[in-house]
């Protein structure tokens, strides 16, 4: 592949890119725009991404096209095209398009909204699309107020989010709808995409004279994290900040501009949303399936977000006891003193403790007896009747007696202390009915209790035969 992956000056800047075609209908630009709002596509053909809803032959493309749809939710992370394709879902359908911000608007907004789209619907029949972005920042109060509005038809409603709507929006607006989710671009999206603006003598710097190196253009694609208007935003501030060589003329966007003009890889992660949940349960997971590479790697992608290394600490002591257990009781404690650090010498070095107990719990052995053991006995008492403590067990009743045993008032068994007998045990009944809970596996450590626990059962089945 030549060094030079984008080459473009005002003698050359036609042609078919991957981004769209270039012969779509011009539109009048206002050249203070950012670049990112210039390169919004005109038409489906420019549309990049999202073929899992837009290719041919899917659902979403077949409502636009027959224009048969009412309501829709897209929710993805930012810069994957939601706002673009509302717009173009409008344009498509010929319909207005009112767009109001969760963020900016409220419910006097969102009615004057409605009653202009009310008028425009009686006196010309034009039907309006009013988009609202990101819908999850509306309270139920303003969320509600779309509701008679979207059943009488008065709009066609988009709403657009990058938290799961099926948690932060209100389950009548959801019911309403076709909810679609918008995934991050691809490497091959976004290098089409950047292309075409390289390329486009309009919208984009077609009428400059300027050349991007291969290793430029992948590191921005790499780094804007499959974000279309990161990667548009730092390219635009590579170009512009960038002076034409004395020679040549040309503006050259080397590697070290490109490093310079995106700093720090923005990574998907918001600490309320599915990026949160996601990335931790990965992190669960993996460690729970013994892959320490795998978990290293999603706690690394949390602290580099910039997660709450408390709540890592804390994930790591569930784990210790959930996952690992009697199988290696000494997760607990490493999993312990890895919270204890965190909390004496904060980040950037607390990554090193976790990371240390990270790779404990992954690589060892795994029981999660206790755990389920626990769960099965709080079952037992939600639902069941409450058993009584045994009379031998309760504390008024308490006392050592001899090696053989004896009896209380009443007739009762009394209490026997273990440490009387020989190996510390003796057989009693310590639960009325016989109940059992733990189960211990053959995992590591927790394969000598089994025996142990084996050896007791039978000693005490052996003391009760009739």
């Amino acid at each position: 592949m030549d060094e030079d992956l984008f080459m473009d000056d005002a003698a050359d800047a036609s042609g078919s890119l991957p981004g769209g075609d270039l012969s779509a209908p011009k539109v009048t630009l206002d050249p203070t725009m950012p670049l990112a709002a210039r390169m919004r596509p005109r038409d489906l053909g420019e549309y990049v991404g999202q073929g899992h809803i837009l290719g041919e032959g899917k659902l979403l493309r077949r409502a636009i096209e027959a224009d048969r749809f009412t309501s829709l939710i897209f929710y993805g992370p930012p810069g994957v095209g939601k706002t673009s394709l509302a717009e173009l879902i409008a344009r498509r359908t010929e319909s207005r398009f009112i767009n109001l911000s969760g963020v900016e608007s409220n419910v006097a907004e969102i009615r004057r909204a409605v009653e202009t789209a009310r008028q425009f619907q009686r006196t010309r029949n034009e039907i309006t699309t009013l988009f609202v972005d990101e819908i999850h920042r509306f309270n139920k109060s303003q969320q509600d107020v779309l509701l008679p509005h979207i059943e009488r038809g008065t709009v066609r409603f988009i709403g657009a989010t990058t938290h799961n709507p099926y948690f932060y929006i209100n389950s009548p607006l959801v019911s309403r709808s076709q909810v679609f989710e918008l995934e991050p671009l691809s490497p091959e999206d976004l290098t089409g995409l950047l292309a075409a603006a390289v390329a486009d003598p309009e919208r984009g710097f077609g009428k400059k004279a300027l050349v991007v190196k291969e290793d430029a253009a992948r590191h921005l694609v790499t780094m804007c994290d499959g974000d279309a208007r990161k990667l548009l935003t730092s390219f635009e501030l590579a170009v512009f900040t960038t002076e034409p060589d004395e020679s040549s003329g040309e503006i050259v966007i080397d590697l070290a501009v490109a490093e310079d003009s995106i700093q720090r890889k923005s990574v998907v992660y918001d600490a309320d949303g599915d990026g949160h949940y996601d990335t931790i349960s990965a992190f669960i997971k993996a460690m729970r399936g013994s892959d320490p590479d795998a978990a290293l790697y999603w706690l690394a992608k949390m602290l580099y977000a910039g997660e709450d290394i408390r709540f890592i600490a804390r994930r790591l002591v569930i784990a210790a006891s959930e996952d690992v257990g009697m199988a290696d009781s000494n997760a607990i404690r490493v999993a312990v003193a890895a919270q204890q650090a965190v909390e004496f010498i904060g980040m950037p070095e607390a990554r090193i403790p976790l990371a240390h107990a990270t790779v404990y719990l992954a690589t060892a052995p795994k029981s999660n007896r206790a755990y389920v053991g626990i769960n099965a006995a709080l079952k037992d008492i939600a639902e069941g009747r409450t058993l009584a403590v045994p009379p031998h067990l309760r504390t008024k009743t308490r006392k050592k007696i001899g090696e053989a045993g004896g009896t209380i008032a009443g007739g009762e068994a009394a209490y026997l202390y273990g440490h009387d007998h020989e190996g510390g045990y003796v057989p009693q009944a310590y639960l009325p009915e016989g109940r059992r809970y733990y189960e211990p596996s053959d995992n590591g450590m927790e394969r000598r209790v089994a025996v142990r626990l084996e050896h007791w059962r039978q000693l005490f089945e052996k003391a009760n035969q009739p």
